[in-house]
């Protein structure tokens, strides 16, 4: 994994000072004074948007690119709750709280609004947190007038389709990966987007707890988690039974039970869409890492893709020449497909010789299953929204080009979207999908 907390145009380390500001000077969320009304604002939001003139906006509205297949979106979110297992980064809370991102081909979705790409809360709490780690702007961008392409709530086509579950990368929320997830599902997939609470930048529950007393979970890592081996061990850990306990939800929710915690209501159909024949995995830097061991560890996961995530722990004694534990997938293999996919920017950067290894040993074992693909000219977070949003802020004279290619590369966006969408197309096409 190449952790978030890694990035900078320099080379240092800023994920230290942003999260401690951030924690330490206690950031006053927006849009706390209740569950209802902020759910109110950001449906109203976005239905203003999609159905007219857009309103004067505090700032620049990004564009997410559209999907390119020929369904149609639904979208809903899904707050899971794992009782057998207690937190592992607060000692406070005794359950593990989860919350899901569904991307699935929906049967009508004219009059409905398309959701935002956060909610107020979550873009409240990513302007504090993930715009200094990557060197976004500090102003000039509304960073919740982001919409997706999807309707939250349509009714799905009640049709078996493959399931992929998603993995983002360290420190990263879930909603960076909404543009692959709809041009995943817009080609026949349901797509679960898996947030890792406490690791993950911030999550939007859809209340409190007796044990949670805000709304949003901010990160409690202060740096890059490799650099701790027992922590990165427990990051990864963390995330592979996460992705476990997922897929044992969609099993009742396929047959007709209801995983949400908080009781809500889900679209219609939709657990009827679930195919749990064909579940694969996907997953970017620390998310790659947990897919691949979960594909090893679980055979009801029938693919993987790596999108630039390790495949070995750090050294316990960091030093020249030293190397860490493969992990089991890397050191034994699998027989089942796995792609690797990484970025010539990242992987030919110094001091990323760990990377190379841990993927090489992986491609090694004869009668494997193993693909490995490239994106030229492109950096760590190609894989990610900000391959199409860096650029637009670097036009929009919001973002340098120094901290642009650091964090995407030079390749454009016209380039590098299709590139990364076409190869996880095609590879789950081959893996997973039938007829329809």
């Amino acid at each position: 994994m190449s952790s978030s907390f890694t990035h900078t145009a320099a080379g240092t380390d800023r994920r230290t000072v942003a999260a401690s500001a951030l924690l330490g000077g206690g950031l006053l969320l927006t849009g706390g004074t209740g569950v209802a009304r902020a759910r109110g604002r950001t449906r109203a939001r976005a239905r203003d948007r999609a159905q007219g003139p857009a309103r004067p906006a505090a700032g620049l509205t990004l564009r997410l690119p559209a999907p390119t297949g020929p369904h149609p979106l639904g979208v809903t979110t899904l707050y899971l709750v794992d009782r057998s297992r207690r937190d592992p980064w607060d000692a406070g809370i005794p359950v593990r709280e989860l919350m899901v991102t569904v991307f699935y081909p929906a049967r009508e979705v004219r009059g409905l609004p398309v959701a935002p790409q956060m909610t107020e809360r979550a873009a409240a709490a990513f302007a504090g947190i993930d715009v200094r780690v990557h060197h976004l702007p500090a102003a000039g961008v509304d960073w919740a007038a982001t919409l997706t392409h999807a309707h939250p709530g349509a009714p799905a086509q009640p049709v078996r389709r493959p399931v992929l579950l998603y993995s983002p990368g360290g420190g990263d929320p879930r909603t960076l990966g909404t543009g692959l997830a709809e041009e995943l599902a817009s080609h026949g997939h349901v797509v679960v987007s898996v947030d890792h609470p406490g690791d993950a930048g911030e999550v939007d529950f859809p209340g409190t707890t007796p044990y949670r007393a805000d709304p949003v979970r901010t990160t409690v890592l202060r740096d890059d988690p490799r650099r701790d081996p027992a922590r990165f061990r427990t990051l990864i850990d963390t995330r592979i039974a996460d992705l476990r306990f997922v897929r044992d939800q969609l099993a009742g929710f396929a047959a007709g039970g209801s995983p949400d915690a908080a009781g809500r209501a889900l679209p219609e159909h939709l657990g009827r869409a679930l195919d749990l024949r064909r579940v694969g995995l996907y997953g970017h830097s620390a998310g790659g890492t947990a897919v691949a061991e979960a594909l090893y560890e679980d055979r009801r996961f029938a693919a993987a893709a790596n999108l630039e995530g390790y495949l070995d722990h750090p050294p316990e004694r960091p030093g020249p020449g030293r190397a860490g534990e493969l992990y089991p997938v890397a050191r034994y293999g699998t027989d089942r497909p796995l792609l690797l996919l990484g970025s010539a920017e990242f992987i030919g950067a110094r001091g990323r010789r760990e990377l190379e290894r841990s993927w090489s040993a992986m491609l090694a074992h004869p009668r494997g299953r193993t693909l490995r693909r490239q994106i030229d000219r492109a950096a760590h977070w190609v894989f990610t929204d900000y391959a199409a949003l860096a650029p637009a802020l670097q036009a929009a004279g919001l973002m340098t080009a120094a901290d642009r290619n650091a964090l995407t590369g030079p390749v454009g966006p016209a380039r590098a979207v299709p590139e990364v969408r076409h190869h996880l197309r095609a590879f789950f096409a081959r893996q997973l999908s039938r007829n329809g």
